[in-house]
């Protein structure tokens, strides 16, 4: 393993000597903070009336009249969150692994594109090093003739050391000189690694958890990746007596997680990660995650013991009161810290006199990227940014582009209105309901003898002391408007299918038009709705999927570069896009791509095993655990030749034989059916006619004469 990130960016100094400096920067990030808190504060609003909406209760804003009687709140914004985040999650995690590729270049520099043994030069003097004759070109970078052994083969030589030496370019015979592709070689193994990585470290649930709030708030936001040191629980068994014994050991390894908007504030002037001067992320621990920061590279022990001396400083946040749903008692949080996390610029002088090594810079700026950790007054950590080159550890992702804003607009932002006006729909047909479903009685108290309780009840009497029968008390009845109330409820549930692309059919809702009485009609809505999270996915791509995969790609060519067999001129991708189809019709076009392959014109240009990989997937399977690579199914297509011949050879001794007398097909048989018992060609006669041999050479017996 390579060095750690940290190893070049120790501190230097005791307390003493940078106390002042200390609160120097204590104070510059606590600004900085309240400066992004005041700017995002019209965005919290945004977030708690989103969450509101989607819990179905109401804010101290909404006013009631002294009339209305119900509180409902009809939760369609949950069902259109809920059902934007499983199509999201659907399409991602359909293959059951993170949609990201590892590919080499166009023109892949420093390794060649293709190589194969020369089989012909076996046995000869060959000269110590292989020469490439014509060179080859890589990303505007040309290699010269003569390119070396390691030129053509890359990280993969120490691989196929000892072997006979490679040649450049592809193998003109691919049945006698074996052939490779070093480039190909090495973006698979750099895609496995990466899939291992993120599979290790449980990177899908912190990813379901970014992708579940950005379709509730707008934006998700995912740190990493970040380096960590695992333990690894291992036992050990003493050969000698038997017995196990516990024997952890630590893995540093990269590290993603999920991080909820409410605790990250970005600069209140950038509208994008990348334009960020600084980024603060808002830590609440308890006392042992807070002891736990002392086995993390470069703390501060002394700073971290004297915090938790000092006791707990987590001020709560008003919306934190909004979100749990009590009251502003406690300003203070019982046995929990606050822990600001910076990531971003620095006055390279504070940062020094701070006791921050910077000796092994050799710039000329006077700012320098740092990593600094405070709690309360104390400088839990101070590193420089570990990353090469230096970037701020975290992705966001918009559900919807807001292009002038940070935070992007989520589901229930988009059909706020819609919400708002149906739960008063709903709410006035439920009054209505009560009205009309119960008498409202007039009373003519001058009929009645004074004094009486004119509580109505079965059985109740009223003693009249004047009047006709029938006239002190009567009951009036209210006409029944809640069919039309319902009726502008369905109108906006349909403004908010629009206005969301989440249409009711989508997530089970019945009832639609008729077009889905059909399943070309249902296939054709579907293919319509899936247009609409396109965008969504995209953003996710661009955002979340393609930088992730990259920062991972860079962090083991950084701190994993000790391994050859990644090492090469690669590209990373994000394939999320690639699932928007639905399932069904993706398998039926690789099936007909599958019978095209038939014709023997067209089956050599069909990768078929890529088709092959593509069909497990939208039948939901895992390729890598059901489908051999090329090398794997030319070995099991030899064992299944040898025993296919054996059974024609078993065949031949006893049973029909697939063949004529002389091994000819037989006549009228069809070539593409070896074993001579189907699927043959009886020839292109017409049907017998009456009076002619049948195919069974009987004469059809004689008509009946009167």
């Amino acid at each position: 393993m390579a060095d750690k990130p940290d190893e070049i960016i120790s501190l230097t100094g005791d307390k003493n000597q940078t106390s002042i400096q200390d609160d120097l920067l204590v104070g510059i990030i606590k600004g900085r903070l309240g400066s992004a808190e005041d700017a995002r504060f019209f965005d919290e609003e945004r977030w708690l009336k989103a969450y509101r909406n989607y819990r179905g209760v109401y804010g101290n804003d909404m006013s009631f009249t002294d009339t209305e009687k119900s509180r409902v709140f009809v939760k369609i914004t949950k069902t259109k969150v809920l059902a934007a985040y499983g199509q999201i999650t659907d399409v991602l995690f359909s293959s059951g692994k993170f949609p990201i590729g590892v590919d080499p270049t166009q023109v892949p520099d420093g390794v060649s594109e293709y190589a194969h043994i020369d089989k012909t030069k076996e046995g000869e003097n060959a000269p110590e090093e292989e020469t490439n004759p014509y060179g080859f070109s890589g990303d505007g970078k040309e290699l010269p003739k003569g390119a070396t052994y390691d030129d053509i083969l890359g990280g993969l030589s120490e691989k196929y050391n000892g072997e006979a030496e490679f040649t450049e370019g592809p193998a003109p015979d691919l049945k006698k000189m074996p052939q490779i592709e070093p480039a190909q070689e090495s973006a698979d193994n750099m895609k496995k690694l990466i899939l291992d990585q993120l599979e290790e470290n449980n990177a899908t649930k912190e990813l379901r958890h970014t992708l579940f709030e950005m379709a509730l708030l707008g934006t998700g936001i995912l740190k990493g990746p970040f380096t960590f040191e695992k333990d690894l629980h291992r036992w050990t068994q003493d050969p000698e007596t038997g017995s196990s014994a516990y024997t952890p050991s630590k893995k540093v390894v990269p590290m993603v997680e999920a991080v909820s908007c409410w605790d990250l504030y970005p600069d209140p002037e950038a509208t994008k990660v990348e334009d960020c001067n600084y980024i603060i992320q808002r830590h609440k621990l308890n006392s042992t995650q807070l002891r736990d920061l002392v086995n993390r590279p470069f703390f501060r022990e002394e700073e971290i013991i004297s915090t938790l001396e000092e006791g707990p400083n987590y001020q709560v946040k008003g919306y934190e009161h909004r979100l749990q749903d009590r009251e502003n008692e406690t300003e203070f949080e019982k046995e929990r810290f606050e822990v600001l996390e910076y990531w971003g610029k620095m006055d390279k002088k504070l940062a020094e006199e701070a006791g921050l090594d910077i000796d092994l810079l050799d710039d000329d700026l006077d700012e320098v990227q740092v990593n600094c950790w405070v709690s309360g007054q104390r400088v839990l950590r101070l590193v420089l940014n570990p990353f090469t080159p230096a970037r701020l550890p975290y992705l966001v992702v918009p559900y919807e582009l807001n292009p002038y804003q940070f935070f992007g607009v989520g589901v229930p932002e988009n059909m706020e209105d819609s919400q708002q006006i149906m739960n008063g729909h709903a709410r006035m047909a439920i009054d209505n309901l009560a009205l009309a479903g119960n008498l409202v009685f007039d009373v003519d108290e001058t009929m009645l003898v004074p004094g009486q309780d004119l509580k109505v009840y079965p059985g109740k009497i009223f003693r009249r002391q004047s009047g006709m029968p029938g006239q002190s008390i009567h009951g009036l009845k209210f006409p029944n408007t809640a069919q039309e109330n319902l009726q502008m409820f369905d109108k906006f549930r349909q403004l908010a299918d629009e206005s969301t692309g989440i249409p009711s059919y989508s997530h089970g809702q019945t009832g639609v038009q008729s077009t889905t009485r059909t399943a070309a009609g249902m296939s054709m809505l579907m293919g319509a709705a899936a247009l609409n999270i396109k965008t969504v996915i995209k953003n996710v791509d661009d955002y979340l999927l393609k930088p992730l995969a990259q920062s991972l790609f860079q962090w083991n060519m950084q701190f994993n570069s000790d391994i050859p067999a990644i090492v090469g001129d690669l590209e990373v991708s994000a394939k999320g896009t690639q699932s928007l189809m639905m399932k069904e019709v993706r398998s039926q076009r690789l099936m007909t791509l599958l019978q095209v392959g038939a014709n023997p014109t067209i089956a050599p240009f069909i990768k078929y095993h890529a088709v092959l990989r593509e069909i497990a997937k939208t039948l939901d399977l895992d390729p890598d655990q059901l489908i051999n690579d090329p090398e794997k199914a030319a070995i099991y297509s030899e064992i299944i030749g040898v025993a296919t011949n054996g059974n024609q050879q078993a065949q031949g001794n006893g049973q029909q034989p697939p063949m004529g007398a002389g091994g000819e097909i037989p006549a009228g048989a069809n070539p593409n059916d070896p074993t001579g018992v189907g699927g043959g060609n009886i020839g292109t006669g017409s049907i017998p006619q009456t009076g002619e041999p049948s195919f069974s050479s009987q004469t059809p017996p004689p008509q009946r004469t009167n």
